[in-house]
């Protein structure tokens, strides 16, 4: 099948040689000759409308049910040739013809920015139907697929919200910061453990829906529950990862209870016993990060009286370093862990914890090949 460069070059060898009857009926011979989808090949190749390549569809068709019937088929010629479209004729486009109509399509598309508070689509969901519609009443009559294509030439496009504004800032929120680096630094030069703690987020326990899509065969989705009620006998899992930030493996505890601070130093005591005393069994001291909220908050008694237990089992100094409020997102935890345990099991229905236990210890990144344990 030919390629979209291909039939491109095709028609800039034969370009100065078609009149618009000639290129109307060349672009239909080619695009049937594509088969399925040849219409669209040829109209970006060529860029011609796909109209114009359905009309000459039509006149082949014409043509050739004439022959196959004996019956002449003529064609209006003017002196002796088809008529050719003088320059500038045809129907003007809709943007000349209604020049009002690209501020009225951003009025409605923009209006808090565009001075137009008032705006009848300020809080409704700009789908291009109801573009069109409005635009229709506001004596603009235009299709939806128009509408499409004036937002492309006026550089929209679909687009989520992005996470970017922080919010209010403590004026000592940098240097927490910077202090958190310099121990950081500190600790690892002396090959002293670092890790990063942090619950996942609580997943249903069942078949629910998963976010993400999955490879499967066409018409053939997993079948899941339409309501994400919990499921008694099931219940939830709350994940909580504890990252080595200097060796870069990952350990997580599947909680089937409550995220409480016991289970969370409880997941620190088992990393230490199953990964960190083989890799730092000489080491003195223990530095962990960690949110300033849940169940590793500043705030929680329980927090720092489990921690003085693990501190006193394990004969070892423990530091802990909170994030400043707001700030979670810069956990090492999040980057180097939970998004990638999220990925792995997008469009997957969490069946049973056997399943999340799997799903969590299947985890690689290219960045380092360690599992996630």
């Amino acid at each position: 099948m030919e390629s979209l460069e291909s039939v491109g070059a095709k028609y800039q060898v034969l370009a100065g040689r078609f009149d618009e009857a000639t290129l109307r009926l060349w672009v239909a011979a080619e695009a049937r000759s594509l088969g399925r989808g040849g219409v669209s090949l040829v109209a970006k190749a060529v860029g011609v409308s796909r109209t114009t390549i359905y009309a000459g569809l039509a006149e082949i068709a014409a043509a050739e049910g004439a022959r196959g019937s004996g019956r002449s088929v003529a064609t209006e010629t003017g002196g002796g040739s088809q008529r050719i479209r003088a320059t500038g004729g045809g129907r003007k486009r809709l943007v000349v013809r209604d020049e009002g109509l690209l501020a009225a399509l951003d009025a409605l598309v923009e209006p808090a920015s565009r001075g137009d508070p008032t705006s009848p689509l300020r809080w409704t969901c700009k789908s291009t139907s109801k573009l069109a519609q409005e635009l229709t009443a506001q004596g603009h009559p235009v299709s939806q697929r128009t509408v499409c294509d004036l937002l492309a030439q006026m550089n929209y496009r679909l687009q989520s919200v992005r996470k970017t504004r922080e919010g209010s800032q403590h004026a000592d929120c940098d240097a927490q910061f910077q202090y958190i680096a310099r121990m950081v630094t500190q600790y690892q030069s002396e090959r002293q453990p670092v890790i990063s703690v942090e619950t996942k987020k609580k997943e249903l326990i069942g078949d629910f829906k998963n976010t993400g899509r999955e490879w499967r065969p066409t018409g053939e989705p997993e079948q899941v529950r339409v309501h994400d009620f919990i499921d008694p006998e099931l219940g939830k899992v709350a994940p909580y990862g504890v990252n080595d930030v200097t060796a870069n493996q990952g350990w997580v505890s599947v909680g089937i209870d409550h995220d409480t601070a016991e289970f969370a130093v409880e997941s620190i005591r088992r990393w230490w016993l199953e990964m960190g005393r083989p890799l730092y069994g000489d080491a003195q001291r223990l530095l962990i990060t960690a949110d300033c909220g849940g169940s590793n908050g500043y705030r929680v008694r329980l927090w720092r009286w489990q921690l003085q237990r693990l501190a006193d089992e394990l004969g070892r100094e423990v530091r802990v370093c909170h994030f400043p409020p707001g700030t979670s997102k810069w956990n090492k935890t999040e980057h180097r862990m939970c998004c990638h345990i999220t990925n792995n099991w997008r469009g997957h229905p969490l069946l049973t914890r056997q399943v999340v236990v799997h799903l969590i210890g299947s985890v690689r990144t290219a960045y380092h090949p360690s599992p996630l344990m």
